[in-house]
């Protein structure tokens, strides 16, 4: 299977989110089970479906996490001499041409992008178009409503 990026920040809480999945929330939903088994009969019991079906949940998501954690190809940003390009794990500044919107993105990996939070994925047609690009540079987007220009203003790994 194919090695998908990962910053550092984001496989830490990966690594965080799984911790209280399997020390916190599954040993809670053990013991939810447990009492709600001692109401008696099972078939009626919406407790015990409720638990059940939350442990079901929970278990999904620990094997999801589980997988992409051994999927991930972990990027230390502060690690690498990029050269002044855009690389993954770089936030960028970017200013659009035609509004002249100023913007600041960090480029991640598909499972830690957000937007709200400023971070967009790798695979997304600005981050595409960025990668490899340097200050200065104009970069076209494709973006849905048309053709976009952005000028980089600015480069940080951090």
């Amino acid at each position: 299977m194919d090695k998908v990026p990962l910053t550092v920040k984001g496989a830490d809480t990966l690594r965080d989110e799984l911790d209280e999945l399997k020390n916190v929330v599954r040993p809670r939903i053990i013991t939810a089970i447990s009492e709600a088994r001692e109401h008696g009969d099972l078939k009626e019991n919406a407790e015990y479906h409720a638990a059940r079906e939350q442990q079901s949940f929970t278990e999904g998501r620990i094997a999801d996490i589980e997988g992409k954690l051994s999927n991930a190809q972990i990027i230390d940003v502060t690690a690498i001499d990029a050269g002044g390009k855009v690389i993954f794990g770089a936030t960028v500044e970017i200013e659009n041409l035609d509004s002249e919107d100023v913007v600041i993105y960090q480029i991640v990996g598909v499972d830690e992008a957000d937007i709200k939070e400023g971070r967009i994925s790798v695979n997304s047609p600005i981050a595409r178009s960025l990668i490899g690009k340097e200050v200065e540079d104009v970069v076209t987007v494709n973006a849905p409503g048309g053709d976009k220009e952005f000028e980089i203003l600015s480069i940080k790994y951090i």
